[in-house]
């Protein structure tokens, strides 16, 4: 069996008692804040408002919580409606040619998300 022996790997975080301490503090404002609901509450608003989309434009919406991608016809580039979401003051990810992924910050409001499928809808349909 392979082990690994003292002064063999060293890590420059790995372990450390402040990167530990910072972590768990982390996750208790995760909780305390509720990130976690209000992801899961508003990723539903997100994935259900972008599902309204004409399909002739988005032929698929996928996700959990906040972290979604939107799917759209192989006509367009995914790159080009970066682009132009970009112009309209959002930032997105273009992947694997026609996908957008999608990542609010777990802090969003319901407002700010609102505004945010606003500009990606306005967007969408400018290609369409």
């Amino acid at each position: 069996m392979l082990t690994i022996g003292p002064g063999e790997h060293g890590s420059t975080y790995g372990g450390n008692p402040l990167a530990c301490s910072v972590a768990m503090t982390a996750l208790q404002v995760l909780i305390e804040e509720k990130m976690i609901e209000n992801a899961a509450r508003l990723g539903d608003v997100l994935i259900n408002e972008l599902c309204k989309l004409p399909q002739d434009i988005v032929r698929m919406v996928r996700g959990k919580g906040l972290f979604c991608a939107v799917i759209i016809n192989k006509k367009f580039d995914a790159w080009e409606v970066c682009l132009r979401l970009r112009d309209n003051g959002l930032l997105a990810k273009p992947t694997h040619g026609d996908k957008i992924r999608l990542a609010p910050p777990l802090v969003i409001t319901e407002d700010q998300l609102r505004d945010s499928i606003d500009i990606i809808k306005k967007t969408l349909l400018s290609f369409g």
